[in-house]
């Protein structure tokens, strides 16, 4: 073989090397894309997810609450950040002997865990201490101010009343409240002289 096909061949040889080394690396790249799924933003993922929840929360180092939820999400990135229940949650509230007093159900809730606020969604169902039960479709809870407040419309069942209205306030023990706009029954027994209603407002802004 002659010098000068050699060199032809040599040269032929590093182009083809060069060539065959181009088409790995865009094949590595594709398979690394097919194989691999891209993450979503992180911004928008939680840093924590849990399944079948159960677990019991205190109030000044007391066991106060028990929640039960099929799914619990913590978003840490998000403003403002949030835990999400996307599945519902159950709620029972216990008193100093560990009985269970009041509970909350409702079908999806939010808690904004730097302004201590509980937002419930959907079938919003509460039973008080007294046995009175509370429905309605949006509910917030202020850890901050203890206090329970709605815009939506609300129906209240007690033993021996019923309400129906708009804007509920009430404290955090759903035994005192107002409720705008409200109607429902009172009953009183006829050989008793009548007694006038109570009024039920919007507390002042």
């Amino acid at each position: 073989m002659k010098i000068e096909d050699l060199k032809r061949t040599t040269h032929t040889l590093s182009i083809a090397t060069v060539l065959l080394t181009v088409v790995m690396l865009f094949s590595c790249e594709n398979n690394e894309e097919a194989n691999g799924p891209r993450l979503g933003i992180r911004d928008s993922l939680p840093w924590l997810k849990s399944m079948g929840v159960s677990t019991l929360i205190s109030d000044s180092g007391i066991i106060r609450y028990k929640l039960i939820s099929e799914d619990w999400y913590m978003y840490d990135k998000k403003d403002p950040t949030y835990w999400s229940f996307e599945k519902g949650l159950f709620m029972e509230k216990f008193d100093a002997n560990y009985h269970v007093e009041a509970f909350i159900n409702c079908d999806t809730a939010y808690y904004f865990d730097q302004r201590h606020l509980w937002e419930l969604r959907g079938r919003v169902f509460i039973k008080n201490t007294k046995g009175e039960t509370f429905r309605t479709t949006l509910l917030y809870w202020d850890q901050n101010t203890r206090e329970f407040y709605s815009p939506a419309y609300m129906e209240i069942q007690g033993e021996t009343q019923s309400l129906k209205g708009t804007n509920f306030r009430s404290n955090e023990g759903m035994t005192q409240y107002r409720i705008h706009q409200s109607s429902g029954d009172f009953p009183f027994e006829e050989d008793e002289p009548q007694q006038p209603e109570p009024v039920y407002t919007t507390p002042a802004p």
